[in-house]
């Protein structure tokens, strides 16, 4: 199946770059270019991309904006976001993540490593170094939008998506939560579905604070995991 992308950046240069890259790979079509978080949003709409890579500081709209437009019912149904940052210090990072983008990528990564978060994301796993993970829990009851999920609401979940949502927490992709609880990966696919769907989150971003705030995943648990990482 052919993965569709929309790239929204205010650079021409970084827009260029990307389009060149992916119109090159197999399986990859650009369905647009957004110069700003308006237009990306509208183009959304138009194209209804599988996936955005989202540049957080445009003109007109920025990143976040775009993004939770977009996530919030203006595309249904709604692709996945991955923001696009010069800095993984950058707090808007964090404020992205919270709207329920689900991860993101430094500009200067390799070609062949943006190519692999694609399928990374598109397999629906999540995009956060250890540390990006950490701080977006810190942050996210101050700071950002996130759902947040009380106990007694885990209660509308079986034992088995108690489990993944943990092991989501703890950042295992979907191939890894297979193999430690010997089911397939589209078994798995299926109960993160189920989870997200019961407790009303947008992304894995979401879900990893829900599995942290409602302890069911202690600190330092993701970092002993290790995340995808694409630094």
């Amino acid at each position: 199946m052919t993965i569709r992308i929309l790239i929204a950046d205010d650079q021409a240069l970084i827009r260029g770059g990307l389009v060149a890259l992916f119109n090159a790979a197999p399986g990859i079509d650009v369905v647009g270019e957004a110069a700003d978080g308006a237009q990306a949003v509208e183009l959304a709409v138009e194209t209804r991309p599988d996936l955005v890579l989202m540049d957080i500081r445009m003109p007109v709209l920025d990143g976040i904006g775009a993004t939770r437009q977009i996530l919030s019912g203006a595309v249904q149904p709604p692709p996945r976001v991955v923001v696009l940052t010069t800095f993984d210090v950058d707090e808007y990072v964090y404020a992205a993540l919270g709207e329920g983008a689900a991860g993101f990528l430094l500009k200067d990564t390799p070609p062949e490593r943006i190519l692999a978060a694609v399928h990374t994301i598109m397999a629906g796993d999540l995009l956060l170094t250890p540390h990006i993970t950490q701080r977006l829990i810190e942050n996210s009851s101050r700071h950002h939008r996130v759902s947040v999920v009380e106990q007694p609401q885990l209660e509308s979940l079986t034992a088995r998506e108690l489990e993944v949502l943990r092991l989501v927490g703890m950042g295992l992709s979907n191939t890894q939560i297979a193999g430690r609880l010997v089911l397939s990966e589209a078994t798995v696919k299926t109960h993160v579905k189920h989870v997200m769907g019961k407790l009303g989150l947008n992304s894995r971003a979401q879900a990893v604070v829900v599995a942290y705030e409602t302890g069911l995943v202690v600190p330092g648990a993701a970092a002993r995991s290790g995340l995808h990482e694409l630094q």
